[in-house]
């Protein structure tokens, strides 16, 4: 790539260690990008007011990431222009039918709120992730709390060894208002089906002029495989899914957990332009 404007990067499995350890290489080869004009963000299944943006000064920066794509590229936070856009939520009737389409599985479905995480019952899927990302957790009156009103997504966390009977049951109720996809291997998530991580990221590009041969995006997940195809680059990690190693133009040499993305960005980005 002659020029790079934007880097985009997912999180979990990706700019982070399976520890949730964000390292000082990692801080550094962003600080670099950074102070070479070159924008950057993150891009997440997690929400933007409640969790993602907080990450920059979390993880020691002291500036704003240019832009956090949040729910899976439902927000759009643009820190260029202080603004914040959202797409695509679900209707209060789809997530009713989410939940009573996946009801037979009985599991825990939550969403996040204004307030935190809002879910059916206490039980061990969803407690931890609420510590876990340090946002309030609350057990709904009624399940009817959970379609109130519109959101971006539905989500059911669930031990590994359910996954592959949850993705057959959603496959098995196909719906032209929502998608089913795993994001993590404990997590499947239900959002509109024009929603992917790529949406805010054109958004974010035509606002500022960038063009998508500008972009490098990261990401291990299949949640992350429309970034990562709409990019001028799309670098997977070497721990990815195979369908995501797929839509990408480049694989790490090294795992998130062996600083694959700050491994990646020094070697064929930084170093080869004297940052």
């Amino acid at each position: 790539m002659k020029e790079i404007k934007l880097v985009v990067c997912d999180i979990d499995g990706t700019l982070i260690t399976d520890k949730r350890e964000f390292t000082p290489k990692t801080k550094e080869v962003i600080e670099r990008l950074h102070a070479h004009g070159v924008l950057f963000g993150i891009a997440s299944g997690r929400s933007v007011h409640l969790m993602l943006s907080k990450n920059s000064k979390k993880w020691g920066f002291d500036w704003e990431f240019d832009v956090i794509i949040g729910m899976n590229g439902s927000e759009l936070q643009d820190n260029v222009q202080k603004k914040r856009f959202d797409y695509y939520a679900l209707s209060e009737s789809s997530i009713k039918e989410i939940l009573e389409m996946m009801s037979p599985l009985n599991m825990n479905p939550f969403i996040y709120d204004e307030v935190g995480m809002l879910y059916i019952k206490d039980d061990e899927t969803v407690i931890p992730s609420g510590i876990r990302n340090n946002i309030p957790a609350r057990v709904a009156e009624n399940v009817s709390e959970l379609y109130a009103a519109p959101n971006a997504k539905v989500m059911f966390r669930m031990t590994a060894d359910r996954m592959e009977g949850a993705l057959a049951h959603a496959a098995a109720h196909p719906s032209d208002k929502y998608q089913a996809f795993k994001t993590q291997a404990t997590m499947l998530e239900f959002a509109d089906p024009r929603v992917n991580k790529s949406v805010a990221l054109i958004e974010f590009c035509k606002m500022h002029n960038i063009d998508l041969s500008e972009v490098v995006a990261f990401g291990d997940m299949s949640n992350d495989n429309e970034m990562l195809s709409a990019a001028g680059l799309g670098v997977c990690l070497l721990n990815g899914a195979e369908d995501t190693k797929a839509c990408a133009d480049v694989i790490t040499e090294k795992t998130n957990d062996e600083e694959g993305f700050a491994d990646y960005v020094e070697k064929h980005i930084l170093i080869p332009r004297g940052w």
